[in-house]
This record gives C-alpha cells, structure tokens and sequence, in this order.
C-alpha cells in the first residue's frame, strides 16, 4: 500500500509515470523502506497502463462491496436524553460515595499504606 501511496503522490505533484527509483525516494524521504521485489512488480504492472482507467475499474470492483452501514438513527425529539443523563449522573455520584465508604481500600484489599 505505501507504495501505491507514494506513486499516486508523485503523479499528484506532477510525475506523469515514477519510476521505482522515484517511488524508493519518495518513501525514503519519510523514513520508510521500499520493498524492492513488490516495487518493481508494481511499476511493471503499470507500465504502459493508463492510471485514470485503472482506478475507474478499481471504482467498478469497490462498489460490488456496498456501501457503508447506512445512515444513522434519528435524531432525538425535544428533551428525550434528559431524564437518562440525570439517572445516569445519580449513579456515578453513589458510586463514588461508595468508594469513600470502604474506608481507602484498594481493589487488592489494603488501605492506603504508601507503597
């Protein structure tokens, strides 16, 4: 993928068709290692290829994925979260009265003798 990544940024920035040593610059550049047998399989396989028209077939291919999960819920009408968020507020307050009860324990038992 990076090396999909860095060429389509070169074509980006003006390269009409980056060669393996652009795209291992390109990527060098950042800090990353070009895997060299992968590079010059893809640069091979684009060769004389068209990029506009390989990434409109890729398009064609995507979409028999689908689409994402769809759109969200609805939005809640009026004051609906307001009497959960109240109850939900009561609740971390006993939980924590709770907590100060149990005279400075920790989960493991012991009291709080500084270690």
């Amino acid at each position: 993928m990076r090396h999909v990544a860095a060429y389509l940024l070169l074509v980006l920035g003006g390269n009409a068709s980056p060669s393996a040593a652009d795209v291992s610059a390109a990527l060098s550049s950042v800090g990353v290692d070009a895997d060299d047998e992968r590079l010059n399989k893809m640069i091979a396989d684009l060769e004389g290829k068209d990029l506009e028209e390989l990434m409109e077939a890729g398009r064609g291919q995507l979409a028999k994925f689908g689409g994402g999960g769809g759109g969200g819920g609805g939005g809640a009408g009026g004051d609906a979260g307001g009497a959960a968020a109240a109850e939900e507020e009561k609740k971390e307050e006993e939980e924590e009265e709770s907590a100060e009860e149990m005279g400075g324990m920790d989960m493991f038992g012991g009291g709080d003798d500084g270690y």
